[in-house]
């Protein structure tokens, strides 16, 4: 049930606890109000019932990906999958899954945090490695899927040895977290 006084007259959503707000502070790279932002944006994708408990429902992946953040993104899958705290695998999210998502993409992150996500993002297989199979679909990925802009198999395999050349310090044929790390903190526009 509702306490006394929480319905707010007119359907505004209603906010964080403050106590909440203070510890999402402390855990994100986000500001006040860009956690209060994120909730109302988290809202809104939640059928008119359930957002008066916005903090306990979680919002389905379909929903998720017309993010104006993912709409674009090759990886939006991927993203929804790493995010997602779900149980049941489905990779919905519940407001701090978003609230984490929405951290790590912001301009404060830091580029270990972000590369740490990339690094899991790419892994398609999620076996705590990048490996040729891994790196194939995330060239695809980046490439397209339509017929023109595939690459060849050489052009693939080639990139992917060159991929290899620059990153894979410990010659065993795959990209481990701390390789890909050092890599990135080689290309800071990455």
């Amino acid at each position: 049930g509702s306490a006394p006084g929480s319905g707010a007259m007119g359907g505004s959503a209603s906010l964080i606890p403050r106590d909440l707000l203070g510890e999402y502070q402390e855990l994100t790279f986000l500001t006040k109000q860009e956690i209060l932002l994120a909730y109302r944006r988290f809202s809104e994708l939640l059928p008119k019932e359930e957002r008066e408990n916005a903090c306990s429902a979680r919002v389905p992946k379909s929903q998720i990906l017309t993010l104006p953040e993912l709409r674009a993104n090759p990886f939006q899958q991927r993203i929804c999958h790493v995010f997602s705290t779900s149980e049941t695998e489905d990779d919905s999210m519940s407001f701090e899954d978003f609230l984490d998502m929405l951290s790590v993409f912001s301009d404060s992150a830091t580029s270990d945090i972000k590369s740490y996500y990339a690094f899991r993002i790419f892994d398609f297989d999620n076996d705590g490695i990048l490996d040729r199979k891994d790196l194939e679909q995330l060239v695809n990925c980046l490439t397209g899927q339509g017929e023109g802009s595939r690459l060849s198999s050489t052009e693939m395999e080639q990139l992917i040895q060159n991929i290899l050349e620059e990153s894979d310090i410990d010659k065993d044929g795959t990209i481990n977290l701390a390789e890909f790390q050092h890599v990135v903190s080689r290309s800071p526009d990455f």
